[in-house]
């Protein structure tokens, strides 16, 4: 199965993880939400699959830090 990645767009910190490790996702879906100077970015799954986490919540992370993998 490829993985694709998910990746942070912004720095800033992990604020909620609406799906669980393991989930079936579609393409669209959000996979995190990132707080970022007060603000809450959605980072959305870029393919349709299942849901490797890569982070928790509360964890920081720079633009590019891989967030989870998508199975296809």
């Amino acid at each position: 199965m490829p993985r694709r990645p998910v990746e942070a767009h912004v720095a800033g910190a992990v604020w909620k993880l609406p799906q669980t490790d393991g989930a079936q996702v579609a393409q669209g879906a959000p996979v995190a939400v990132l707080e970022c100077m007060k603000m809450e970015i959605p980072v959305k799954a870029p393919a349709a699959g299942r849901l490797a986490l890569a982070c928790a919540e509360g964890d920081a992370v720079e633009e590019g830090d891989v967030l989870a993998w998508i199975e296809t």
